[in-house]
Order: structure tokens, then sequence, then C-alpha cells
């Protein structure tokens, strides 16, 4: 049974029209007229228990306005929604205690206060068991190193800080599902992987559902199997990340490194796309020829010192697909790949 079940989900916006002038402004008093802005557009998809999903899409097409219908904060237009057998919005309370939310620009913690009193309080507000606050607290803090900024106020604190303490303060409850949106936004490499870690972490060892809305490709890669790409309120994709690799990821390079310098470089199929020094960095289409099978004939031609293959990244090919304006149907079906 699917832990969250989303079903021809769609979320309108009414916008007040301005009229330009004084009588303009006096007649929109009287007589208010509105445009509609389609948020959402019959969106489904299901998550199980234990899935760490990617749910990722340009500005403005609808990743945040569905996580907060998810969370109870909006109430949709039409469609389904059930978080672990709750509808969010009619039972707000009830399913507040089932998830966390990190928020990559706001916090969830008191600004003046110490963060530890901010976790004191969120253990007053949740209820949590004394024994179960002190455990996770100190799991929290193996991984996390709050013990370095516990006593300092919230707003003294660093950005890779307070994103370590947000994201504590939002599973300190135990929840079943967890909403990351741009978690690392901001975060240094080091402070990145840390984040990484913990999610990892947390989803294996305790089965927590993380739903992850972030522009970083690499926090997509680098965490999630799945993946469901929206654009303009609809689904264009829902399903495994490799699968996105395979179908549009056909060109993959080959880096070579010589035992000399080679100026005559030439295999039939390869393009040279860069050279420095003895090394060459070679294209090829991965549905024409194989990596062994270029390996094994740059090798009979030339001395090879060392060589490696590099996989397009996945940001360039979700980049590539908006730009080709694909629908869910064409992703797999257009013979014209990236």
């Amino acid at each position: 049974m699917s832990l969250i079940e989303v079903r021809h989900l769609c979320k309108e916006f009414k916008i007040a029209k301005r009229q330009e002038g004084l009588t303009g402004a006096l007649r929109s008093l009287f007589h208010r007229q509105y445009t509609t802005k389609i948020a959402v557009n019959d969106i489904s998809f299901s998550i199980g228990t234990g899935e760490m999903v990617g749910y990722i899409g340009p500005n403005g097409a609808g990743k945040s306005t569905t996580i907060k219908m998810l969370t109870g904060i909006l109430v949709p237009s039409s469609g389904e929604i059930r978080v672990n057998g709750l509808i969010p919005y009619k039972e707000r309370r009830r399913n507040a205690r089932q998830i966390g939310v990190v928020f990559g620009q706001r916090t969830q913690l008191w600004w003046d206060l110490p963060t530890i009193e901010s976790f004191e309080l969120l253990k007053q507000i949740f209820q949590i068991p004394p024994d179960r606050y002190r455990q996770n607290m100190a799991l929290f803090n193996e991984i996390l190193d709050l013990d370095e900024f516990l006593q300092t106020p919230v707003r003294q604190l660093s950005l890779g800080q307070r994103m370590r303490a947000d994201i504590a303060a939002a599973l300190l409850h135990d929840p079943k599902i967890l909403f990351l949106d741009e978690p690392t936004i901001g975060l240094d490499v080091v402070a990145k992987e840390r984040m990484r870690s913990f999610i990892r972490e947390i989803n294996k060892n305790r089965g927590v559902t993380v739903i992850l809305t972030t522009h970083d490709m690499s926090d997509i890669e680098k965490l999630c199997q799945r993946m469901i790409l929206i654009d303009k309120g609809q689904v264009m994709y829902d399903g495994e990340l490799t699968k996105i690799k395979e179908t549009f990821g056909k060109t993959r390079i080959l880096i070579v490194d010589f035992e000399e310098n080679i100026d005559d470089f030439s295999l039939d199929g390869v393009e040279v796309i860069k050279q420095e020094g003895n090394r060459r960095w070679l294209k090829f289409n991965r549905e024409v020829h194989t990596a062994s099978q270029l390996i094994s004939q740059i090798s009979e031609k030339y001395e090879i010192k060392d060589i490696s293959i590099q996989d397009p990244e996945i940001e360039v090919l979700i980049r590539n697909i908006y730009e080709h304006n694909y629908t869910l149907d064409q992703v797999f079906t257009d013979k014209t790949r990236i």
C-alpha cells in the first residue's frame, strides 16, 4: 500500500486584474475582475514507504504548490490526496504529527532563542517522550555535530548550522515522511555532503520516506533513485533516474591519457571535443559504439597511459528535455533523442 496517493490533483488561483489609473482603481472596488492561473493540472502519482523521490521542475512548474497541498497548507481545487490515510487539508493537526518539513530559505526555529530551546519547545508541542527525545538528540548530534551551536541563538547561526538544526527539528518527533525544499541551497561542498549523508542515514535506518524538491541536480543524483519531473503543472516523467540517462544520455565521453602526444588522432564515429597535452576527450554515441569496443580500437593503434568514461550530467539531460518541450508520452517514444 502506498504511503502517499495523489489522484488527478488540480490547483487554480484567482488573481485580481489591476486596472490602470484612478478611475480603474475605483472601478475595481465595485467590479473586480479576475484571471485564473492553473498551478497544478491533473497530477497523479503514488509514493511507497521508505522511498526517496526527487520532485523537480523549473520555477513556476507547480512543485511548491504540490508540496503545500500534501502538507495541508493549501486546499486542492479538485482531485484527491491521501497521506498515510489522511486528507491533509481536512486533518491538518494529525497530518502535521506524521510529517517533517524543511524549507531551505525559511526556518521553523525561534529566531532569538538558543537553538536548544527551540528543540525543547518542539518536544513539548509534539509531546515527545523524554527517552525518545534524548535518543534522537544523541543521534542527530552524532551525525550533524549539533553540540557546537546548541547554546547559540538561531539568528547567529551560519546557513550551514541553521540547515542542520532545521533538519534535526523536522525529525525530532519521528515523522514517517520528510518534505525537503532546497535543503542544500547556499551550502558549501562539505556542508552539502554532510546533509546528504544524514538524509541517506534516516532513510535507510529509520525508513523515513523523503520527497525532495531542488534545483541542485547533484542532490537528486546522489540521493534519489526515482524522479518525478513536472512542468507547467503537469507530470512529464515519473520513473527511475537511470532510465532518463539511458534514454537521453546517448552520448558519452571517453577521456584518454596517451603515453605521448598524438597530432593525427582519428577514429570513425569519435569526435575529439577537447585536448590538453597528451589527454583527449572523445565523444561517442553509445548506441553506435560501446566503450569497450573503442578502447580496444584505440589501444591497437596507440599507447595508452590511463582511461576513464564520463556520462552526461543529469542537469544537462533535464534541461534538454525542457528545451524540447517533451510531453510524458514523448519522453520515451520520440526518436530525436538528446
